[in-house]
């Protein structure tokens, strides 16, 4: 696992976290992204995970276009005829061969990793004039606000272990404001015709979204331990996210766009 990123693709509830995570946003990035993308279009989607963008930007593009998936651990995702991947650490290496790039797309990447304002200069580099860059993150400053919860204890708990995964993630690097700041680091790189729009949802125990929060409890484990979380206080933690009797808002989801001009 990479400095400053806290989820391993080889984990156990990797291809769990990864598909839940589609499930929540890939509508809501599609939503983005479709109206930028056209026949014969360059597309780089860094941090690919599991690739369900990947594969939606190749579909858009047609044979006639090519999308590059690159990602540190690159074993969920599946070249096809117009779809490369490559094992890039992006914040290390200049961007992947292929470019430049009509659309560049990076989801939950950012916030992870401390050369973040890099990275993102380096993806602004790797534009084509006029093409668009889409830098999508959650916003983890916004209170996971309980909504429905079948005690005060239970709600309680909620916000203490959420409370140490995310003082998990700002250990490893991980800026939990980064969202907030995404639409002016991209106007302060140069780009044009900006707009940010955030979504937030309810997530009711034993939904996907509330098993997101299990799952990553789990990944997290032995962090969480550490930091005082007790076993017996996970596993109640884990049972709320099935237990239809609790709901709380969602992540705030934090989707910018800006277009290198021409």
């Amino acid at each position: 696992m990479p400095d400053g990123y806290s989820f391993d693709n080889h984990a156990p509830e990797a291809e769990a976290q990864l598909a839940t995570l589609e499930a929540f946003l890939d509508p809501l990035t599609g939503a983005r992204i479709r109206p930028l993308m056209r026949a014969g279009a360059t597309c780089w989607e860094a941090g690919a995970g599991g690739g369900s963008v990947a594969r939606m930007m190749a579909g858009a593009v047609g044979p006639d276009g090519h999308v590059v998936a690159s990602d540190i651990d690159p074993s969920h995702l599946l070249a096809t005829e117009n779809l490369s991947v490559v094992r890039h650490d992006a914040r290390t290496e200049p961007a992947p061969a292929g470019g430049p790039y009509d659309l560049i797309h990076a989801r939950l990447l950012l916030l992870h990793l401390p050369e973040r304002r890099k990275v993102l200069a380096e993806m602004v580099s790797a534009l084509a004039p006029g093409g668009w860059l889409v830098v999508e993150e959650f916003d983890c400053t916004a209170p996971l606000r309980v909504l429905t919860a079948p005690t005060d204890d239970a709600a309680k708990l909620f916000q203490q272990v959420m409370e140490a995964i995310l003082g998990a993630l700002h250990e490893r690097g991980a800026d939990l404001a980064w969202a907030q700041n995404v639409h002016t680091e991209m106007a302060l790189a140069g780009l044009t015709d900006m707009d940010t729009v955030t979504h937030s949802q309810s997530w009711t125990g034993g939904s996907s979204g509330a098993a997101l929060h299990d799952l990553n409890s789990r990944t997290l484990e032995p962090r969480l331990l550490a930091a005082g979380i007790s076993p017996d206080q996970l596993r109640a933690f884990r049972q709320l996210s099935r237990d239809p009797a609790f709901a709380s808002l969602s992540y705030q989801f934090v989707s910018t766009r800006g277009r290198k001009p021409l």
